[in-house]
């Protein structure tokens, strides 16, 4: 019977645990849709306050700009003052933020309500990863990742296609999705607050110091082309989420906010499904294939430009969303392999760094190049430099693969 009892104790203790990683898993998704909310909306603001495609890039680069600051300043918070205070400050950014979106009557509110979704994503990224992988129990790694990938590439997914739905199908579309997202946000807190702590010696809040961009030599044969392949998928992504909702309504007259977001939300799907598969495929050849899918991504997208047609939205979204997630997994893993152990948080912090930079500065460029060559011109313009910066990295990958053991 001792013996019975003892099994018995430690299956109830793996479902707990199981249990506690899955809602640190949902926790995670949540902040997560929080910051690709406004994009099916970003339509609705333009007409409300009559700004131009260029000012749309601008509030959508304002996230990446914070996301990338948190990164540097505060990235390793949790690993100091504990998971659970820095997952609470986030998820009070993302209420903050959703009150700024339901308050806005100027385009301040939209700078703001941005600014303070950055701030969030920065501070959950690094903390609810860490977070879900150690709340499941000693022997569940590998599911454990999953659910974290799923998490945080799914929840992304998911905001589109929740604002999309409510604001094609519901009323008050530019306030239901931030009520909803805030309520949300309020039963996240309170499952956070139920959850144990996991960081075991916690220290205060002043011992928290900047993090500069750091190389070692052993990792810079490898980040070049890794950060590059990073800074290609996320541009990708950078574009889809804030430009394609135009493009989609001026060029293909397709004006369901449904569709839009779905769109948008297959791109973050199909990423999860291309980071799963990096199990499988292998990291040396997932870096790439990748490459290769964006570059046919890519050219899906430039086609659906020139010849305006949705299906090749749709394919674009599906395969280059695989190749970001492939690319960038496999990065990640190279990057980490080749770094020495106790430089390894501040080189993958940079390599977040340069992907960030991918999702806001050529976005800004497409702004820019918006008002003098139109919609379609600035995004095959996109399109070439991203396709020069994906075939860089992936000639110098056929001359010098990434270890296997990576």
């Amino acid at each position: 019977m001792p013996v019975q009892d003892g099994v018995r104790e430690t299956e109830l203790g793996e479902r707990q645990a199981w249990r506690d990683c899955l809602l640190g898993g949902a926790v995670f998704a949540v902040g997560m849709a929080g910051t690709t909310l406004p994009t099916p909306l970003y339509g609705h603001y333009q007409d409300k306050f009559g700004f131009s495609e260029l000012t749309v890039t601008i509030v959508y680069a304002v996230y990446a700009f914070a996301v990338i600051g948190v990164l540097l300043v505060a990235g390793n918070a949790s690993d100091t003052v504990g998971r659970r205070p820095v997952i609470l400050s986030a998820l009070g950014c993302a209420a903050a933020s959703a009150v700024c979106f339901l308050l806005a009557s100027a385009l301040g509110w939209l700078y703001a309500g941005r600014l303070l979704s950055g701030l969030s994503a920065g501070l959950l990224t690094g903390a609810a990863t860490a977070y879900v992988m150690e709340l499941a129990p000693r022997d569940g790694a590998a599911r454990a990742t999953l659910v974290a990938t799923a998490a945080n590439m799914g929840g992304l997914g998911c905001g589109p296609l929740l604002a999309g739905v409510l604001a094609q199908y519901a009323p008050w579309p530019l306030y239901l999705p931030f009520a909803v997202h805030f309520a949300l946000v309020a039963c996240s807190a309170a499952v956070v607050l139920r959850l144990p702590e996991t960081v075991r010696e916690r220290r205060s809040l002043g011992t928290v110091r900047p993090q500069r961009p750091s190389l070692p030599p052993p990792v810079r044969p490898v980040f070049g082309p890794a950060a590059t392949a990073s800074f290609a998928g996320f541009a990708l992504f950078g574009v889809f989420t804030s430009v394609s909702p135009a493009f989609l309504a001026e060029s293909l007259d397709e004006r369901n906010h449904a569709v839009s977001g779905l769109v948008v939300a297959m791109a973050f799907f199909a990423s999860t499904a291309g980071q799963l598969a990096v199990g499988r495929v292998g990291v040396s050849r997932s870096l790439p294939l990748g490459c290769a899918l964006l570059l046919v991504g890519l050219a899906l997208l430039a086609g659906a430009l020139w010849w305006d047609l949705l299906a090749l939205v749709v394919a674009s979204a599906i395969v280059g969303g695989i190749g970001q997630g492939l690319a960038f997994r496999a990065a990640l893993s190279a990057v980490a392999a080749a770094s020495p152990a106790d430089r390894r948080a501040a080189v993958i912090s940079t390599l977040f760094v340069v992907a960030y930079g991918g999702i806001s500065l050529p976005v800004i460029g497409v702004g820019v190049l918006t008002g003098p060559m139109g919609l379609e011109g600035a995004g095959l313009v996109f399109i070439a430099c991203m396709t020069l910066l994906v075939t860089s990295a992936a000639a110098y990958l056929i001359r010098r693969p990434v270890p296997a053991e990576a």
